[in-house]
């Protein structure tokens, strides 16, 4: 199979050369050149083909049981305070599904080479970045306390060759089976895109360009309301009407008792800095790096994510109280911050 990957390699070479050409030839010639490069990408999709349905870890073992702490840090990082998730009979929270499989900073000694050859005969081929795009979970049991993780994992399929914005690639998707205590818990798809980036356009000079506005919010049916009270200098949580329940951000329904009906209160203003980043890279148009995003916890117990304002980003500590403000960032768009106070 190498002799064969390093032929095919060299093939799908030949092809992207014959693709350049192609785009300044003219006639038959154009069209013969765009016909290899077709023909190299399809052999080459057939020797990636040939490792759909190997394993990529065969009986791997989780490195902890299912336990109470983990099952906490991840409710108080998503701010879930379902009661399911709690007490002598708790359960954990089904998307940790695939928490119990990591194999953290050390790995995994039980992971197949065939996923590893794959990688790599997609570097060879030129397709040396990767990007996650998304995964897909089934639950078929709750988890709970004490329970054994064990999995097996496989290559489910290789894409053919696919063009995107990022670049040219293969999409890789893995699909790992999850057993508590030896009985089917659930299964997660994972696919990446293993890609040959696109050469970036050519940047107009600073002088040049117009200027770059922020991104603008995607308003919809479920959150104008929101969006409504920004532009009166309101900041309003939903509050479901059957329990009580405050929510953040707006949802078509409550979380907790899974009511349709809600009513809005309007924040105080005051929060304090629950958790921080600071974006040093990558730059993006309109922000000018470093700078800090807040999850800021509202005086009301929901937390939202917003810029701080008023203090140095290397100032921004957990605990930090800020204050409500309503920043004019252009014609069209007021965005809610919260200010701070270094001292």
């Amino acid at each position: 199979m190498t002799a064969d990957a390093d032929a095919q390699v060299h093939d799908v070479d030949a092809g992207t050369a014959a693709e350049t050409a192609a785009g300044t030839a003219a006639g038959p010639a154009a069209t013969e050149l765009a016909a290899a490069a077709e023909e190299a990408a399809a052999r080459f999709h057939t020797l990636l083909a040939a490792f759909e349905g190997l394993p990529a870890a065969t009986a791997g073992r989780g490195k902890d049981p299912v336990n109470e702490p983990m099952i906490r840090h991840w409710c108080e990082a998503m701010g879930d305070a379902n009661p399911a998730y709690a007490g002598p009979d708790a359960i954990a929270p089904p998307t940790m599904l695939q928490a119990w499989t990591m194999g953290g900073l050390s790995g995994h000694a039980d992971r197949s080479s065939a996923y590893d050859d794959l990688l790599a005969l997609l570097d060879g081929a030129g397709f040396t970045s990767v990007v996650a795009t998304d995964c897909e979970q089934e639950y078929h049991r709750p988890l709970r306390p004490g329970a054994a993780i064990t999995f097996d994992a496989v290559i489910e399929t290789v894409s053919s060759r696919k063009t995107t914005k990022l670049g040219t690639g293969h999409f890789v998707t893995t699909r790992m089976d999850v057993q508590a205590d030896g009985e089917l818990a659930g299964t997660h798809r994972f696919r990446i895109l293993k890609y040959a980036p696109a050469a970036r356009p050519v940047r107009r000079p600073p002088a040049q360009r117009p200027p770059a506005q922020r991104p603008r919010p995607v308003i919809n049916r479920d959150n104008q309301g929101f969006w409504d009270g920004v532009r009166d200098h309101k900041l309003l949580i939903q509050r479901c009407t059957s329990c009580a329940a405050l929510r953040f951000p707006w949802l078509p329904g409550c979380n907790a008792c899974a009511s349709p009906d809600w009513d809005t209160v309007e924040a105080c203003g005051a929060g304090t800095v629950f958790s921080y980043v600071v974006m040093h890279h990558p730059p993006f148009p309109a922000f000018d790096p470093p700078y800090a995003v807040a999850l800021v916890e509202l005086a009301e117990g929901v937390r939202i994510v917003s810029n701080i304002t008023g203090v140095p980003y290397d100032k921004v500590r957990i605990g930090l109280p800020v204050q409500l403000e309503f920043l004019r960032v252009d014609d069209d768009l007021e965005l809610p911050v919260f200010g701070g106070n270094e001292g």
